[in-house]
């Protein structure tokens, strides 16, 4: 008895709402899951993205530095030391000891030792003299130098002699240039008849280092093979340097034959560990080791008041980080751009869903329940669709994109999964309100109040300009192209009824009833509704504004980095000869036939001439360049450097004060030179010039303030030997950068090929856009364009949901009336297409709009590389592919609903108390 009441019980007991709820409607339960999915892991994911991009550009940017540059730097006069090898050791430990946190070492480790001040000159007789200049050698004691070498004949110079030259291990390969085997003893120019011992060293040992490339050898003077050194002068000459090593004992003797030594310690700080959001930080943990707190205590514990401590860290880490700022609005539009088009796809699908369940709400209502109670069970059914699917979503999110940094990516979930679980209960909340009398003046009020606050934010950002670098994300100019697509959209919905209006009074002319019906439904607005819906058109546009102003901002980036580049180059391509030498005739009739160049040009060029005029005081230093005048003409017009009227150089003067040379001045120059005969000074030659005109710069000397002047290649310059064989040769077209510098290897000699610099504009074009800060901002902008894009398309598919079963009932109903099938598809993309065309076009010109309103206040260096003096201009083809793109988007959808729509059955649609 008592069982069978228990079952009564059990029986009778109501079931579930959230389980009732789900089983009657399964699909808009999943529905509600996937979009809060999808929302919350971009939500979650894309300030997980923009950590972690700002972190590999700041990695990659100190990455590309030299290890001196990343490193803190203290150094010492050796004579106010103790001279023993401990005592650097000692300061090693109290320096390392105050490291940690953003400020720690890398794993190559410190570097230290004494390293003699100046080279001395060698002139042990048989050594190499290239140029006939005597080589020069270096003494140093790298403490860390034996783990860093290979003893490949001899020995390591170690030992307890104090007499004699100085024991030295030199590398094999500088060994082998300068011709000094083992057991030479390397004589100095000793100032005295009777040389010391500290003037005299003798190889003992000869070495190859582990790697050349280790980041030990850095800052130190050729210590793994020599190098080519060159005199200063009017000729300069070649000669060998070489470092060499000596032992723990030498300290004080290498410090005599450098005439003074320096104690060193280079403390190489690992970037790895620094991260973007807290350059601050580590910034000024660097400024107070190197002069502030941290460097008074070492100063102090050391006992080495003469120690200087710098480092060039502060300074790139500000470099840096205001690089990441003025690349950051790029960076953060995409995400604000996808948030705006997420946060309407959620309002319309509430919207939705409060219009679906309406009726069954308010018959509840009216069955007693209360409003509040409602409320908290539409709140429990969203938690069982919602909030698992935002924790999976942020899971995956966090697992896939792991940064340090948690806050932004958990603030901004949090949000979405909050407005993913709200939205719906706070839709049937306004729903389920008491009617009140309608305000007529409440939209025109907020779209007043719309377009009040765009424009406030464009004349404030036309008037101001963006924040300046350094400074945080400029909002105003994120906002603002979010701001005009959202004026777009209002404005838009206004006049859609209108526009659409006009052809439907067309068709009601005509004699088929297809257009003319689908024409006037989608002026009167989708699901019967008066006024076309705003929140798709607002979504379209915003998409395609956002992505349509930014890509053009890329672009413009991309063709002023190409700009740039070619002025810096001064042509499509160049090859520069070394101080002190010029191109072999060879290399540039190969260089002429290489693929790709369309006209070349060979020149001449120094900065050692001067420009002065024999009857008076004045005189100034000048860079000259020699060159055949139609040629260089040509190539100045191609590169739109300085171009100029070659007849201006086409005279007969022969370089005499009769007969002076016709040259063209700079603009800065011809400021200052007197006007007349003026002598042209080159090395040894001279020849007196008069100017036929000025130029605003010249490909090899960019700029019209520098002092400039251009010579016409001829008898009258070729009686100057210097200036007889090219040293530059430039040319426009598309030659390949690595023929170039193949052909450079090839037919330069081995020993200065290396010293030839081979540069393309393009690809010196790739090497900036190849910047990991660029790199970074573009990546995540074209994926929120990508999310942004999708999330606008399930608006308008939502929109065609939310009238879909009001359409499906006419269709129904005229296929009762002999409508064919054809024509039911027919009268829904004439009823849909409208919309979606003009959000097209809305976006088109919201985004155009964008451009020429903000696009002056746009600064572009930081994505160029270089400096950039102009703003951003309007270029067509970056809006329409991306308001074109996505109208292409929008019409499949209609297409395929149009489709699935016409297939519903004429019986299910005419059932019997049918509510719609």
């Amino acid at each position: 008895m008592i069982r069978n009441s228990r079952t009564a019980s059990r029986a009778t007991r109501p079931a579930s709402w959230v389980r009732t709820r789900l089983r009657a409607m399964p699909s808009a339960a999943v529905l509600a899951a996937v979009l809060a999915f999808a929302a919350v892991f971009l939500s979650a994911a894309l300030p997980r993205a923009l950590d972690r991009g700002a972190d590999q550009a700041l990695r990659g940017f100190l990455g590309g530095k030299s290890p001196s540059q990343t490193s803190v730097l203290v150094s010492g006069n050796s004579s106010n030391g103790v001279g023993v090898a401990e005592d650097l050791d000692r300061i090693l430990r109290l320096l390392t000891a105050r490291t940690g946190g953003d400020l720690g070492l890398a794993a190559s480790g410190p570097v230290h030792g004494t390293l003699g001040d100046k080279p001395r000159t060698l002139s042990t007789p048989g050594l190499a003299a290239p140029d006939d200049v005597p080589p020069q050698l270096s003494l140093l004691h790298l403490r860390e130098g034996e783990g860093h070498i290979k003893m490949v004949a001899g020995r390591w110079p170690g030992g307890a002699a104090t007499e004699g030259p100085v024991p030295i291990a030199l590398s094999q390969r500088a060994s082998q240039a300068m011709n000094a085997p083992l057991g030479t003893v390397l004589q100095t120019e000793a100032d005295g008849p009777q040389a010391p011992d500290t003037d005299r060293a003798v190889v003992v040992g000869l070495y190859t280092a582990d790697d050349e490339a280790d980041p030990v050898w850095t800052g130190l003077p050729c210590m793994t093979r020599a190098c080519t050194g060159y005199t200063v002068g009017k000729e300069p000459r070649s000669y060998w340097h070489a470092g060499a090593l000596v032992g723990a004992q030498d300290l004080a003797r290498a410090a005599a034959w450098g005439k003074g030594g320096t104690d060193f310690w280079r403390l190489p700080i690992d970037t790895g560990r620094l991260r973007a959001d807290r350059l601050s930080d580590a910034t000024r943990q660097i400024t107070s080791y190197v002069s502030g707190s941290t460097a008074a205590e070492l100063l102090g514990a050391s006992g080495r008041l003469d120690l200087t401590i710098v480092s060039p860290l502060p300074g790139l880490l500000g470099e840096a980080e205001q690089r990441q700022q003025a690349a950051a609005p790029v960076g953060v539009s995409g995400p604000a751009g996808v948030a705006g088009v997420v946060f309407v796809v959620l309002c319309l699908a509430a919207a939705l869903a409060g219009e679906r369940r309406e009726f069954e709400l308010r018959l509840l209502l009216a069955r007693g329940a209360s409003r509040a109670g409602l409320v908290r069970r539409l709140l429990a059914e969203g938690a069982v669709t919602a909030l698992p699917a935002a924790l999976v979503a942020m899971t995956l999110a966090f697992a896939l994109l792991p940064t340090p940094r948690l806050l932004p990516s958990l603030t901004t979930a949090l949000a979405a999964t909050l407005l993913a679980w709200l939205a719906f209960p706070v839709r049937a909340l306004v729903l389920l309100a008491p009617p009140r009398p309608r305000n007529r003046w409440r939209r025109p009020v907020g779209e007043l109040l719309v377009l009040l606050v765009t424009g406030a934010a464009i004349s404030e950002v036309r008037g101001r300009g963006i924040a300046q670098a350094g400074a945080d994300v400029d909002p105003l100019l994120v906002a603002a192209p979010l701001l005009i697509a959202l004026c777009g959209g209002l404005l838009l919905a206004r006049l859609l009824p209108l526009l659409v209006a006009l052809p439907a009074r067309m068709a009601a002319r005509g004699r088929g009833v297809i257009g003319f019906l689908g024409l006037a439904r989608a002026s009167r607005g989708d699901g019967g509704r008066s006024r076309t819906p705003v929140l798709p058109l607002v979504a379209l546009l915003l998409a395609v504004t956002t992505g349509g102003f930014w890509t053009t901002v890329l672009n413009a980036a991309e063709d002023a980095r190409l700009s740039a580049t070619r002025v810096s180059v001064a042509a499509d391509a160049q090859i520069v000869a070394p101080p002190g030498q010029t191109l072999p005739t060879d290399l540039v009739k190969a260089a002429d036939k290489v693929a790709g160049v369309r006209s070349s040009v060979s020149l001449w060029t120094s900065d050692d001439a001067f420009v002065d005029a024999p009857a008076s005081q004045f005189t100034t230093q000048v860079s000259v360049v020699v060159v055949e005048p139609k040629a260089y003409a040509a190539l100045s017009k191609g590169a739109n450097i300085g171009p100029f009227d070659p007849g201006l150089l086409a005279g007969k003067g022969n370089g005499t004060a009769d007969s002076p040379l016709p040259v063209l001045f700079s603009t800065g120059l011809a400021k200052l030179a007197p006007g007349g005969t003026l002598r042209l000074r080159l090395g040894d030659g001279q020849l007196q010039v008069t100017s036929r005109g000025t130029v605003d710069g010249t490909p090899v000397r960019p700029g019209a303030v520098g002092a400039t002047v251009i010579v016409p290649a001829g008898p009258a310059t070729a009686a100057i030997a210097l200036t007889r064989q090219p040293n530059h040769w430039y040319a426009l077209g598309d030659p390949p950068e690595d023929k170039l510098k193949v052909l450079v290897r090839s037919l330069v000699p081995a020993a200065h090929a290396n010293e030839f610099r081979v540069r393309t504009s393009a690809g010196m074009a790739d090497e900036l856009a190849a910047d990991p800060l660029q790199a970074a901002a573009v990546r995540l902008f074209k994926t929120s364009v990508i999310g942004a894009a999708g999330f606008a398309l399930l608006a308008v598919l939502l929109s065609l949901v939310r009238a879909a079963p009001e359409r499906a009932a006419l269709l129904a109903r005229m296929r009762t009336m002999g409508l064919r099938p054809r024509q039911g598809m027919l009268l829904m993309l004439t009823e849909s297409l409208p919309q979606a065309v003009a959000a097209a076009l809305g976006g088109a010109l919201t985004a155009t709009a964008a451009v020429l309103l903000l696009g002056p206040a746009v600064d572009l260096s930081t994505l160029v590389g270089a400096p950039v003096a102009d703003g951003l201009r309007f270029s067509a083809q970056p809006v329409l592919v991306q308001a074109l793109g996505l109208a292409a988007l929008v019409a499949v959808a209609v297409l395929a609903e149009a489709a699935v729509s016409g297939r519903r059955q004429i019986t299910t649609e005419l059932r019997a108390g049918d509510q719609r």
